[in-house]
């Protein structure tokens, strides 16, 4: 199995390689550091399988994959992140990645994780499996979401939970961390360290770059 690791830390990415390269059939021929390195990868070298971080600088995971996948659907991807949040999960599927296992998983699971894939199998890591489960167990689960519904599925914030987005939403609107807790029924600091969570899942520096990407991606041309 031809094998390229995308991921932009370069000692957990010598650690996979490392790993496999214990393995006879699997064989790593190319690397990338971000989601552009790892489509230019796919273009040039075809490989079987990626393992695809989510969240990498520039381009993210989520992203690369709905690319590769529309250019080369021949490519299975694996994607190896240390998320846990139900979006996150619902969207690499939506792109087409075949697999979600999480970044502390066992060895033995991992390398299970790219045969089954490699195969063309669905898989998800233990952890992830009981997130599913739980998730379609839940009354809501099936119901419209918040405000944060109109920020669609722009693979730029697939990493967000719904409720990240819905206050995603009221930080675009100009709202305070007071009035986003009052409408959604919840305390101010837990606002404010939701808000955390999308400044550094965003890779932005403050409340106002956040809401410049809202404000570039509803400018941005929709695929129909």
């Amino acid at each position: 199995m031809r094998i390229v690791i995308a991921e932009d830390h370069p000692m957990f990415r010598a650690g996979v390689r490392s790993l496999l390269a214990t393995v006879e059939e699997m064989d790593v021929i190319g690397e990338a550091a971000n989601g552009e390195e790892a489509i230019a990868q796919a273009e040039a070298l075809q490989p079987d399988l990626i393992l695809m971080d989510i969240r990498m600088p520039g381009m993210n995971g989520i992203e690369a994959t709905q690319l590769i996948k529309e250019r080369w659907p021949g490519i299975h991807i694996l994607m190896l992140t240390m998320y846990r949040d139900d979006e996150s999960v619902f969207t690499a599927m939506r792109v087409g990645a075949k697999g979600y296992v999480l970044k502390d998983a066992d060895e033995e699971e991992l390398l299970q994780a790219i045969r089954m894939v490699g195969t063309g199998c669905a898989v998800f890591s233990t952890a992830i499996a009981e997130r599913m489960m739980d998730y379609f167990a839940r009354p809501d689960t099936f119901h419209a979401g918040g405000s944060g519904d109109a920020l669609g599925s722009d693979p730029l914030f697939a990493e967000l939970t719904r409720r990240e987005s819905d206050i995603l939403m009221g930080i675009a609107g100009g709202d305070t961390n007071g009035q986003i807790a009052q409408r959604l029924g919840i305390s101010a600091k837990t606002v404010a360290n939701h808000v955390s969570n999308i400044l550094n899942k965003l890779q932005v520096q403050g409340r106002h770059e956040a809401r410049k990407l809202v404000e570039q991606s509803r400018m941005s041309p929709r695929k129909p």
